[in-house]
């Protein structure tokens, strides 16, 4: 149906990055800018901005004379990317252990609001948003930067465990044990807790 936001194009931007973090958008599916001003009702213009948004976030790719498109993460990729991440999320680990961070907190209220028949992606926003927000609690604008670079493929990982995570109960209980282990124990404590967090599975498949 056609958008009638205050600007289009971010309409239009959400709405594919509702699909593409759901699932709905399978990774290498063409997104030919002629058919999406159909389905939507707007200008190629306006898709093709709209597009340029999601590329720049890392959620599409788009190569010469070609669609833009969901990039394929494989399982391979995610070992790497959490290969990288654990470090990243040690050394937060270590700086906030013992306090509770209230932006993250209130991820994970909203998490735990959301109805059930809310669509997997806005799950994907808060669980990304808790743990950027633990990250920005050590206050390094470096690390900060390191861990931004990964954001896209993480949310594009999080895709793939909605397999894992039938049950958003599930994921909102071991967020809360996250959050108070961090909050009530030691650096090493935390440490553990962080580490055995993100040693999940990403879920069956290639």
């Amino acid at each position: 149906m056609p958008l009638r936001p205050v600007s289009t194009v971010g309409a239009l931007a959400d709405a594919l990055r509702s699909r593409v973090l759901s699932g709905e958008i399978a990774p290498g599916t063409p997104l030919p800018e002629q058919e999406l001003a159909a389905s939507y009702g707007v200008a190629r213009p306006t898709v093709r901005e709209a597009l340029a948004v999601l590329v720049h976030e890392g959620l599409l790719r788009r190569e010469r004379n070609r669609s833009a498109y969901v990039p394929e993460v494989t399982l391979a990729d995610l070992d790497d990317l959490m290969y990288v991440r654990r470090p990243l999320e040690d050394l937060m680990a270590q700086a906030v252990a013992g306090r509770r961070v209230p932006a993250a907190e209130a991820a994970l209220g909203r998490m735990a609001a959301l109805p059930a028949e809310a669509l997997w992606s806005e799950s994907v926003a808060e669980h990304m948003a808790l743990h950027e927000a633990l990250i920005e609690a050590v206050g390094s604008p470096r690390l900060e930067r390191l861990y931004g670079v990964l954001a896209a493929e993480t949310r594009l990982g999080l895709v793939r465990l909605r397999e894992v995570y039938e049950d958003r109960d599930v994921l909102v209980r071991e967020h809360r044990a996250l959050l108070d282990a961090i909050a009530g124990g030691t650096a090493e404590e935390a440490r553990v807790a962080v580490a055995a967090h993100l040693g999940h599975s990403w879920g069956g498949g290639s």
